[in-house]
């Protein structure tokens, strides 16, 4: 086991007896499908979760699919909410699997959703997406291709969710993010726009929200965004701690169970 992957274990340790005086930024609609976990957990025992998005998903996961031991299901936010539901709520036998892919955005998404995510025939799906869809904007600006623009973001995000809602017994969606504190920083204001988007999906077809930004700004009020990233996008593990704790307390995780 590598220093980083001991650190991170510590810190899960100890996450626990710091939860009650700890804000998250993550919330349930009162829509979603009642609770079929114990203590409140909104996935039900033996769910299989398909986890989707970009690099932040991804982080290293097994290709063609993300699931097994040790590194398969990638060493990023996702990892450590398997490590969480498969240490507290043991008995519950709920599945992970990481379908993220480096460099996607949600036209991406689009392209790969039936073969990558509906064959797979998920009990719940959690979609992150929007990084890559507002950075090129920003580090592409003469390649307008590349660019996804608020209006196609929301709309193919949308289709995606009307897509797999029939299907399973959930989703969750999930804000992009950027460590940025300044909400006048353009990149910043940017990607508040398209996290409204999600919010926005999230209210009208009442899915589980995480607002991942409201989670890092509670933390960014310490810590000086480069000691999480240096480029302000990718996380370390004390950054995908802050996402993996945002998206368990959305799904009802019970840090004293």
């Amino acid at each position: 086991m590598d220093t980083t992957r001991r650190n991170v274990f510590g810190l899960l340790a100890g996450l626990p007896a710091l939860a009650a005086g700890f804000g998250g930024g993550a919330r349930g609609q009162t829509g979603v499908k009642p609770a079929e976990g114990k203590k409140g957990l909104k996935v039900a025992a033996k769910s299989k979760l398909i986890m989707v998005g970009d690099s932040i998903t991804d982080a290293g996961r097994a290709r063609p699919v993300g699931e097994g031991r040790g590194e398969a299901i990638g060493k990023g936010y996702v990892m450590l909410v398997e490590a969480l539901l498969g240490a507290v709520y043991h008995e519950q036998w709920i599945r992970i699997v990481n379908q993220g892919i480096s460099g996607n955005t949600v036209r991406d998404l689009e392209a790969r959703w039936q073969s990558d995510v509906l064959d797979l025939k998920p009990d719940w799906v959690s979609i992150m997406i929007g990084a890559n869809d507002v950075w090129r904007q920003f580090d592409s600006p003469r390649q307008t291709e590349k660019h996804v623009l608020l209006e196609e973001y929301e709309k193919t995000l949308e289709e995606l969710v009307v897509t797999t809602l029939p299907a399973t017994k959930g989703m969750v969606l999930i804000t992009p993010f950027y460590l940025e504190p300044s909400r006048a920083d353009a990149m910043r204001a940017t990607m508040d726009r398209y996290g409204t988007a999600v919010r926005r999906l999230a209210e009208k077809h009442r899915t589980v929200f995480v607002d991942s930004q409201a989670a890092f700004d509670e933390v960014l009020k310490t810590y000086y965004p480069a000691s999480l990233n240096w480029d302000r996008v990718h996380l370390d593990h004390v950054g995908s701690m802050v996402l993996a704790r945002a998206f368990v307390d959305a799904l009802g995780f019970s840090w004293t169970r």
